[in-house]
């Protein structure tokens, strides 16, 4: 007889304890995973100033084709990536909260 008596005391305590502890556990961890790790955010930065750097020498090369080569006519890039570049510049949003400005 006491089994009968705990099964609505066993529903509500899952309803109304149980589902939202469930609910809000997972919501958390959903929130948690959306923000971008400290590791993360450092590779990007790395990956950042590589590409830079691979820039920079692609450039170099170029400037030594040309003086090299007056046929040789460089990859029309530069103009482009300057414009894309001041375009992320100005729509530009931090990738967390925290705010740090680190130039490259």
């Amino acid at each position: 007889m006491m089994d009968h008596d705990m099964i609505p005391v066993i529903a509500i305590v899952t309803l109304f304890i149980g589902l939202p502890w469930l609910i809000f556990h997972y919501v958390t961890q959903w929130k948690k995973g959306a923000s971008i790790s400290v590791e993360d955010e450092n590779l990007l930065d790395e990956l950042h100033a590589l590409a830079r750097r691979l820039e920079d020498r692609m450039n170099t090369i170029e400037r030594i084709v040309a003086a090299d080569n007056p046929g040789f006519r460089p990859s029309l890039h530069n103009d482009r990536d300057e414009d894309l570049e001041l375009t992320r510049a100005q729509t530009r949003e931090p990738l967390t909260t925290r705010t740090r400005r680190r130039d490259h």
